[in-house]
């Protein structure tokens, strides 16, 4: 079974990154976002805030992963980049994208400023002291321009000049409890977790009954749902219509990671296993595999492209339930799921996953990693399994030798 043992487990990790690195590294300018299948950068120019921010995380994650320092070194080059060519001191915030060193699009993005502060707390976990600084700079920015206190909640998106819109989304705030997470995890300072549970608690306890138990992704700017947001894009890049079966599991596997430093949240896991059964049966395609992107008010299929995160994200949360409940269902669909990855989404030849696939697996084009693809969520997820099959495997031998 591919991806069941330690051994495999750290064979993927080191082939995903074996296909970044080092053609990624712009040695002037943090790093390349545009790879094909076999590697060739097709846009040596362009930079998008969360490729820039994910590959610090890929590079921190990889050291933390085999303990060599020079992968830190290349995390840092991707933290000055953030910090030297992405903010802007006329905006006090971040360029969304960037062409050859000048602002190509000045929207501040609440997902951005979550992106770079997950990057800066991985970079600390990492070993990146100075780090620190940065993480409290931004989560202090992230704070003051989308905050909102009575909501519990992140706004998404304002202008350059930092008036919001009235878009609010779901999306912004789970990428922005999984940085919160990660600042804890980072710092141990419990003001970081304490908002985090606060955005999961006002998310599954006030929204989610308005999408039948699960997250719809579109609201207004006074939370009310938006059903015809983006209704004629259910396969927009960001903001699809439909429920989104990662963002499904993803949050399952937030909850779980909550329910760690969170013991008496006790609705964390009854809802992370409700969410992810539930998620992974609507979502998965019986006739060619895998979990599909987006699906309907009635659970019905609507977009049936096959993503990448998508597999990760739902592949981690099936090992961590599975670890966390000892039930075999999990570890059932973490089967399916990485058997799907392993004959369809991962490229056996030249490393790293493929980014969106057709319903049927075919890739749509040769562009493996464009903006704003890193893998650093498919090396996350790897990163996250392995201590687990890790300590299976250390059990089963000690059974065996018993």
């Amino acid at each position: 079974m591919p991806l069941t043992t330690p051994h495999q487990i750290e064979q993927h990790i080191a082939r995903i990154m074996a296909f970044y690195h080092p053609r990624c590294i712009d040695p002037q300018a943090g790093f390349h976002h545009y790879l094909t299948d076999d590697g060739h950068l097709y846009n040596r120019h362009h930079r998008h805030l969360v490729s820039s921010a994910g590959y610090v995380i890929l590079y921190a994650r990889y050291a933390m992963q085999t303990g060599d320092p020079e992968y830190l070194g290349w995390a840092r080059h991707g933290l000055k980049f953030l910090e030297e060519s992405h903010y802007q001191t006329r905006t006090q915030g971040y360029a969304w994208t960037l062409d050859n060193g000048k602002p190509d699009d000045t929207t501040q993005h609440c997902y951005g400023l979550a992106s770079v502060m997950l990057a800066y707390a991985t970079a600390l976990k990492a070993g990146i002291a100075e780090a620190r600084a940065g993480l409290d700079r931004v989560h202090a920015l992230q704070t003051r321009r989308f905050f909102e206190p009575h909501r519990q909640l992140y706004a998404a998106e304002a202008d350059d000049q930092w008036q919001l819109t009235g878009y609010r989304g779901q999306s912004a705030n789970l990428r922005s409890c999984e940085a919160l997470i990660g600042a804890f995890d980072a710092t141990g300072d419990a003001a970081f977790l304490e908002r985090a549970l606060n955005i999961a608690r006002t998310l599954w306890h006030k929204l989610a009954p308005m999408g039948d138990g699960w997250l719809w992704e579109h609201y207004d700017r006074d939370w009310h749902p938006d059903f015809d947001y983006h209704r004629d894009q259910p396969d927009d890049l960001f903001r699809p219509w439909g429920f989104q079966i990662g963002h499904q599991t993803t949050w399952a596997r937030l909850m779980v990671m909550l329910s760690r430093h969170c013991p008496r949240e006790t609705w964390l896991i009854p809802t992370a296993k409700r969410l992810f059964i539930e998620a992974v049966e609507k979502g998965w395609d019986s006739r060619y595999g895998g979990l599909v992107y987006g699906v309907d008010f009635n659970r019905q299929f609507l977009n049936r492209d096959k993503v990448y995160w998508v597999q990760a994200e739902s592949l981690a949360a099936a090992a961590l339930l599975g670890d966390l409940t000892g039930e075999a269902r999990y570890w059932r669909r973490y089967d399916k799921i990485a058997n799907y990855c392993w004959q369809h989404m991962i490229d056996h030849e030249h490393g790293a996953w493929y980014r969106i696939l057709t319903p049927d697996n075919r890739r749509y084009s040769r562009e493996k990693s464009p903006a704003p693809k890193t893998d650093c969520q498919t090396l996350g997820a790897c990163c996250d399994i392995l201590p687990i099959m890790r300590r299976q495997h250390g059990e089963r031998q000690a059974a065996s030798s018993a």
